[in-house]
C-alpha cells in the first residue's frame, strides 16, 4: 500500500472509509462508488481495510466500523465513525474544497 502519509498531503480532499468485511454495512460500497462519481477529480474517495492496515487503525485511534475521515494538505478535518449517506459525504468534502 502507498504510504498513507503520501495519500493524505495532497491539496485537494481525500475522504477515507476505514472498514471491515466481518461488519457489512448496507450498500457501503456503492454509497462511495456515488461519492466518487458526485465529485469526479475533486477529491480523492479510498478505502482502507482495518484487518491489512491494522498498525495504521490503530495509530489513527479506529475503533469502529466504519470510520470516515477527511484530510487535506496532511491534515485531518473530519471524522466520524458510523455509517454516512452519500449526500452527506459528498456535502462534507465540498465544504474542503
Amino acid at each position: 500500500m502507498t504510504k498513507f502519509g503520501e495519500l493524505i498531503s495532497v491539496q485537494k480532499p481525500v475522504l477515507i472509509d476505514f472498514y471491515t468485511d466481518w461488519t457489512p454495512a448496507e450498500n457501503a460500497l456503492e454509497t462511495l462508488r456515488n461519492v466518487a462519481a458526485a465529485l469526479g477529480d475533486k477529491a480523492n474517495v479510498i478505502k482502507i481495510d482495518i484487518k491489512k492496515n491494522e498498525a495504521l487503525a490503530d495509530s489513527l485511534h479506529v475503533k469502529g466500523n466504519p470510520t470516515f475521515m477527511i484530510y487535506k494538505n496532511g491534515e485531518m478535518k473530519w471524522r466520524q465513525t458510523g455509517v454516512q449517506d452519500a449526500n452527506t459525504l459528498i456535502g462534507l468534502v465540498l465544504q474542503y474544497l
